[in-house]
């Protein structure tokens, strides 16, 4: 049985399924659906947990240990398996699969995986868990979605923001999904319940995304000119160091392929080393710009 993350808190309200898989590429959704599901299994009975790590080396006898021996209290027992590489093995892939066989009442087991690649999720032992239990995949909604995601999560406070707040957080916490949990429980703390303005939105939130000349040089490696401008932008306004900067835009000017095109972003390099050395008039972020833009317009310049 396959469940949305937004569907998982009705599903709880019933009697716990002997399984549930839990997966994705957003760690924040992956670690509040398992909260969920381990609060719902103490509501219901479930007052011992057993935790487990398959990481190197590990015997997967022991899972079946675990949910052989009953609770100490002589109640029910969740079995937390967590397989931080979401890769079992070829002995685990068939250990799971002989698992599900033995579930019986008195045990629910908890699966935590990462995010599974596409042929991971076809594999016979991720299909076999899925039909056994529920299986809910926890993706970190698309970038338009975000605004919304944000309004959600703010409702489960009681407060909401005009649409112009929304985005003006999400834009400010770059995807990070945990960066923009943690602002909404920061105006949860700031503000009592109703809509939060704009402008209190701007006081309250910090600029949660970090740049540095890493995630420049990726893009302009990846002739991504948006993230080039934007970490640009973000450098700019962190006061990075401007011969950083510059150190950056160099080395993948050197890293050119056409030789002309390589001459001309070496010489507007060497410009720009002027301006900052105050020997040249210009504003030097402007031709760190244009430089991002030289380097990032194709692969040939």
């Amino acid at each position: 049985m396959q469940l949305r993350p937004e569907q998982l808190a009705a599903h709880l309200e019933k009697p716990l399924a002997p399984l549930y898989l839990l997966h994705g590429d957003e760690p924040l959704l992956v670690i509040e659906a398992a909260d969920t599901i381990r609060a719902a299994a103490r509501k219901q009975g479930f007052e011992e947990r057993e935790v487990i790590v398959a990481g190197t080396g590990f015997k997967w006898d022991e899972l079946f240990l675990a949910a052989g021996n009953m609770s100490l209290f002589g109640g029910s027992k969740l079995v937390d398996l967590r397989i931080p590489s979401g890769k079992p093995g070829r002995e685990g892939s068939e250990a799971l699969q002989r698992y599900i066989s033995t579930l019986g009442p008195g045990i629910v087991t908890l699966i935590t995986l990462p995010e599974l690649e596409w042929q991971a999720k076809k594999a016979a032992w991720v299909t076999a868990l899925s039909n056994a239990g529920v299986a809910i995949e926890c993706n970190a909604p698309p970038p338009a979605r975000l605004p919304q995601w944000i309004a959600e999560r703010m409702a489960r406070q009681k407060q909401s923001a005009p649409k112009l707040a929304l985005e003006f957080i999400a834009a400010h916490v770059e995807g990070n999904l945990l960066a923009a949990h943690q602002e909404i429980q920061k105006l949860g703390l700031l503000y009592p319940p109703g809509e939060v303005s704009l402008e209190q939105i701007e006081g309250a939130v910090m600029n949660v995304a970090r740049y540095d000349v890493s995630d420049l040089r990726d893009a302009l490696k990846n002739r991504d000119t948006v993230r080039a401008a934007r970490t640009l932008e973000g450098l700019k306004g962190e006061d990075a160091a401007p011969p950083l900067v510059l150190w950056a835009l160099a080395i993948e000017a050197r890293n050119t392929t056409a030789p002309a095109a390589k001459q001309r972003a070496l010489l507007h390099a060497a410009k720009i080393d002027r301006i900052i050395k105050g020997l040249a008039r210009g504003d030097v972020w402007d031709e760190f710009l244009q430089l991002a833009l030289r380097l990032t317009r194709s692969k040939s310049i």
